[in-house]
């Protein structure tokens, strides 16, 4: 749209313009000085006072360096001894399962041998039985006389039993006893010898997680630390800077004062070209009339039946690490970032876990544990009956861990706490892909 402005109107307006200008000029024209008033010169910082600041600036940026490639150090080393606390929770659990199996053994083969003893004890006795006749009766006690010795029928028809039974089983059935009295004895000392062996592999994991935990917690001091450390060079850095920033700022405010300077006097000594300029236009504008202005003017189940246990970056996968191995995959998120249950199944335990700070472990219907570690929240309870993709979490960064992250491990031969597989592939054959690690 255009506007068109009164002739008269812009025609007083260029002459004023021009006389104020005319007069500008010969003032300055007159008196040889500008008609503004130049700033006083700012501080002028020396050059040996800029080139300190820069080393400064240089010494406690090198500094910043050097202990960033210490906090980066002990950031991989507190990663480190993360994972070997965690490796050591996992096997003191899987001792401690192997102990109450052993244990189950030997409860059993106790039992059983205590069955065997009683058979034993039961045919030793009818043995005696006869035993005891034939020795009372100068051991030429024969069959019939056994029997015509009997003081009535019962005893007539045991005693009958009893020849035929020694008849047929004399010469065998005592060796054939102590032969299963052997054997079970020797099953019961191997179970309670494995027993025993369990129970000092349960205390020796035991000692190592203990171990373990304390080398995380001297760990996270050291870092915390170094990282209290670097904070400090980070100031000291940051002052540097400003303080050379500041200095420079004042080299740069004197060198625009000069400038200024000079740009006044630029200015003074061409206003009364300007002016006459001025005042021409004005003048033409005035006698040739006027002219117009112009204006322009935004948990899925797969059809295999499971879920991706939460969203997130994969941060670290299965396998040998420093001498022990990590028996799952870590998938890093925030906190609070919901869990699900990768497939359905039954609650066996939910809460408070060695190495995990708190997890859940769920039996699935295929026979498989899965265990969802370092949660912050959990929403289940063990016995509880959950379906795929059913919230049972959230992400947290409880025990042994460096950043929140989902610990997430699978045990198709339905152990709780071993015969762990690396999970990826195990996902990919059930049409789930986490990313990021090989399978």
């Amino acid at each position: 749209m255009s506007h068109r402005r009164p002739t008269a109107g812009r025609t007083a307006c260029r002459l004023r313009t021009a006389l104020v200008g005319v007069l500008a000029g010969a003032v300055l024209m007159g008196t040889g000085t500008p008609a503004v008033a130049v700033p006083s010169p700012p501080p002028n910082p020396s050059d040996s006072e800029l080139a300190g600041a820069r080393s400064q600036q240089e010494a406690a940026g090198a500094e910043v360096g050097r202990i960033r490639g210490l906090v980066a150090a002990a950031e991989a080393e507190l990663e480190k001894v993360g994972v070997l606390a965690e490796a050591a929770g996992i096997a003191y659990e899987a001792a401690n399962e192997q102990l109450q199996i052993a244990q189950v053994a030997a409860e059993k083969t106790a039992a059983e041998l205590d069955a065997a003893a009683a058979a034993v004890a039961a045919s030793e006795a009818r043995i005696a039985m006869f035993s005891r006749d034939s020795y009372m009766n100068g051991g030429s006690l024969t069959s019939g006389a056994a029997l015509l010795d009997a003081a009535g029928p019962g005893e007539l028809i045991q005693r009958a039993a009893m020849l035929d039974y020694v008849a047929d089983n004399q010469l065998d059935v005592l060796t054939e006893l102590e032969v299963a009295k052997v054997a079970q004895a020797n099953a019961d000392s191997a179970a309670r010898a494995a027993r025993d062996e369990m129970a000092e592999a349960e205390a020796t994991a035991e000692a190592a997680k203990a171990e373990a935990d304390a080398q995380l917690a001297a760990q996270q001091v050291a870092y915390e630390q170094i990282a209290a450390e670097k904070a400090t060079y980070e100031q000291q850095l940051q002052a540097a800077q400003i303080h050379l920033l500041e200095l420079q700022g004042a080299r740069d405010a004197y060198q625009s004062w000069v400038a200024q300077r000079e740009a006044e006097e630029a200015a003074a000594a061409a206003a009364a070209e300007r002016a006459a300029a001025e005042a021409e236009a004005a003048a033409r504008a005035n006698a040739g009339g006027g002219s117009d202005d112009g204006g322009g003017g935004g948990g899925a189940v797969s059809p295999s039946g499971y879920v991706k246990p939460t969203s997130g970056r994969t941060s670290s996968c299965y396998g040998a690490r420093w001498g022990v191995t990590h028996f799952g995959v870590d998938i890093a998120a925030p906190i609070g970032t919901p869990i699900y249950a990768v497939t359905s199944g039954v609650v066996k335990r939910a809460g408070a876990a060695t190495g995990f700070g708190q997890a859940v472990y769920i039996l699935g219907d295929d026979g498989a544990v899965t265990v969802y570690g370092h949660v912050n929240r959990y929403f289940v309870s063990a016995g509880e009956r959950v379906g795929a993709g059913e919230q049972i979490a959230e992400v947290g960064n409880r025990g042994q861990s460096t950043g929140p992250h989902l610990h997430f491990e699978v045990h198709p031969s339905g152990y709780m706490y071993s015969g762990q597989v690396d999970p990826v592939p195990w996902l990919n054959a059930r049409g789930i892909y986490l990313g990021g690690c090989g399978g």
